[in-house]
């Protein structure tokens, strides 16, 4: 007698079967967050040290402003085309890669024999930051879906609040206590840090669909796509315009020493912080009129801060306000554009990182140019009128995931 072995076969799985839910599904998000806060410390840590990293390499204070300009250049380049270089492959995967480049990229900043060094280690933060911005932005409402996805999108860009509150003050006073490369370096390890959080925290998370090159034009076809990121071009612009010399616009008013302007500033980050949350929780349910009501708000405030310069206390509480309102911005974008193409999620998150920061460069370029020659109120006046021109910019339908119409 012949006796076979016979196998019980282990059933397919499922083409809709959910990626894996982490257990800790909020700490994972927190862990994004901290990516973000990461990448834009690293961003801008540069503008606390120009100082002496112009004085360390002997370059100009103006030299050594090009390692903040290109990496947002970079990031506005790689934000839609990294998506399409890493296809399907898992964006844990990807995440953690990218913060690990981070790492080596502030390790060759801190060991930078000359400045040429420091810009191709600045390429390389101009990557990082493009990448994580379109990788990491739509990941919130995978890892907390439904009516929670809001402020899991809201708690991803706090990190980028909290980079301006925390991470460019502490790095300024760690480089002016130790030196510029001590800050670096420090970065060197907090990103380290992060890409191992990551790989422990986060689940797998395979790409929702391979991104192509000709998704993008695809987007932009729809109308409502390119209106939203017409809005984000002007409001950006805008408050990049004017945020970028708002240090010299206070220190105009009579009585505001270099102290004060510090404890205004932080402020400003604070309601920043506060701004965040609570842009993402009106974004959780109309995310276009979050972006309109901001553009408003923000445009009306840097336009009475031009005639406000005389008043200590009416220009601390417009900045205030300002930073308020525009710390919603990131948070109601993400999800404004989200909601407009659900069916391209990362294409999408790439499109708005790669314009986001294109608008930064574009205003600080602008309100460079105006500075230097009509003067800090054509500066105010110029960004406040570009934000009040994204408030007016048109509505197109937004449809869900289901084919819905949500509200605008």
């Amino acid at each position: 007698m012949v006796f076979r072995r016979t196998h019980t076969p282990h059933p397919a799985p499922r083409p809709d079967t959910p990626a894996p839910r982490p257990d800790r599904p909020w700490t994972a998000v927190g862990m994004l967050a901290a990516a973000t806060f990461a990448v834009v410390t690293t961003e801008m840590l540069p503008v606390g040290l120009l100082t002496s990293l112009g004085a360390g390499l002997d370059v100009s204070a103006g030299t050594a402003g090009l390692a903040v300009t290109l990496p947002g250049l970079v990031a506005a380049v790689f934000a839609p085309l990294l998506p399409v270089a890493v296809r399907r492959a898992d964006r844990r995967t990807v995440l953690c890669a990218l913060l690990l480049l981070l790492a080596a990229a502030n390790l060759l900043t801190a060991l930078a024999p000359a400045f040429p060094v420091v810009l191709a280690a600045r390429l390389l933060v101009g990557v990082c930051m493009g990448g994580v911005w379109a990788v990491a932005a739509g990941l919130g409402a995978r890892l907390v879906p439904g009516p929670s996805a809001g402020r899991a999108t809201a708690l991803v860009f706090s990190g980028i609040a909290v980079a301006s509150v925390l991470g460019v003050p502490a790095g300024t006073l760690l480089g002016a206590a130790a030196g510029w490369r001590v800050a670096f370096a420090a970065m060197t390890g907090c990103a380290l840090l992060v890409a191992a959080a990551l790989a422990v925290v986060l689940p797998p998370l395979p790409a929702e669909g391979a991104v192509r090159l000709g998704t993008f034009p695809r987007l932009l076809r729809a109308a409502r796509v390119r209106w939203l990121l017409i809005t984000i071009a002007l409001l950006v612009t805008g408050h990049f315009a004017a945020y970028t010399y708002v240090r010299p616009v206070l220190e105009r008013t009579p009585g505001t020493g270099p102290g004060l302007v510090g404890a205004l500033l932080l402020g400003y980050g604070v309601a920043g912080v506060a701004g965040n949350f609570a842009g993402g929780a009106l974004a959780a349910r109309h995310p276009r009129r979050a972006l309109r009501l901001i553009a408003t708000v923000l445009g009306a405030v840097v336009l009475l801060l031009a005639p406000a310069g005389g008043s200590g206390p009416v220009s601390a509480a417009l900045l205030l306000v300002w930073g308020l309102a525009y710390g919603g911005v990131s948070v109601s974008g993400q999800r404004a554009l989200t909601a407009a193409a659900p069916e391209a999620p990362e294409a999408a998150s790439a499109l708005f990182a790669g314009v986001f920061n294109a608008a930064i460069a574009l205003g600080a370029l602008a309100g460079g140019r105006l500075a230097d020659g009509p003067g800090l109120t054509a500066v105010l006046l110029t960004g406040g009128v570009l934000a009040a021109l994204a408030a007016l910019t048109p509505a197109a339908p937004v449809r869900d995931a289901h084919g819905a119409v949500t509200s605008p």
